[in-house]
């Protein structure tokens, strides 16, 4: 009985938050479909249908991340700092981040975004493994940061300007992509899981502060995607070179 009722515990809170966040959007759609859209009744009732689904989702979703993604981070830092080899954070802060942005429900949905808005020339596999690649590089670096105590400034800052320089060699289209790509992999999955994680191994770890050195890391996978998405662009540019060139060469021999 003690494990039913620690399962939905707080459940009502996150009901009501969700229910505040939803109402909004909702009575936004119903005004403007009240003066401008007029959609017909069918479609009207096929939508607030979503709203439903997306709420209890929602509530079902953010419920477990409180009774089991940051416990679970929590625990999994502390047992891991206290390791005698504290190097393997590094390799395993790689492999976390990759599989928690891969399973990202808001990474999922942009990535399928970007396919259906450029007719499948970007493949939603190919940008998947960009965000993901960058997330795990992200948490990597965090964890590289927290055993050797590197301050926040020494990352954020080159990584930044490295962005802006990428954005002169790419595509507007993916200048835009790619700070959407950081703004979703901060999802709730990364910034419950790996944010409780980070604090934790902080925490445990001897001369770390977790307010100094935990925190930190969302800023980080907020970074690393852009980058990544970046060269991904810069690439496809330099094929789409390559591409023209060829076919300009075989028509001037031809």
């Amino acid at each position: 009985m003690n494990q039913i009722y620690h399962l939905f515990h707080g459940m009502a809170e996150v009901a009501w938050e969700v229910f505040l966040a939803i109402l909004p959007i909702v009575l936004i759609f119903l005004f403007l479909n009240a003066i401008a859209l007029r959609l017909r009744a069918p479609i009207i009732k096929r939508i607030m249908g979503g709203f439903v689904v997306t709420y209890l989702g929602l509530v079902l979703f953010l419920q477990g991340v409180n009774i089991a993604f940051v416990p679970a981070g929590e625990f999994l830092g502390t047992a891991l700092a206290e390791l005698e080899y504290s190097w393997i954070l590094i390799p395993l802060g790689f492999a976390i981040g990759f599989l928690v942005a891969f399973a990202e429900p808001a990474v999922q949905v942009m990535v399928k975004q970007v396919e259906e808005m450029t007719s499948g020339a970007i493949k939603a596999r190919v940008m998947l493994l960009a965000i993901s690649l960058g997330v795990a590089l992200a948490v990597m670096t965090a964890m590289i940061r927290l055993l050797a105590g590197i301050s926040l400034w020494w990352i954020l800052v080159p990584g930044y300007i490295l962005a802006f320089i990428l954005g002169r060699f790419v595509e507007p289209n993916f200048l835009a992509m790619a700070f959407d790509n950081g703004g979703v992999a901060t999802g709730p999955m990364c910034s419950t899981f790996i944010l409780s994680l980070s604090v934790a191994v902080a925490g445990a770890t001897p001369g770390r502060n977790p307010l100094l050195d935990g925190f930190g890391v969302v800023a980080l996978i907020a970074l690393a995607p852009i980058l990544t998405t970046l060269f991904l662009g810069f690439f496809y540019k330099q094929k789409e070179a390559y591409r023209k060139r060829q076919c300009k060469k075989q028509s001037s021999d031809s």
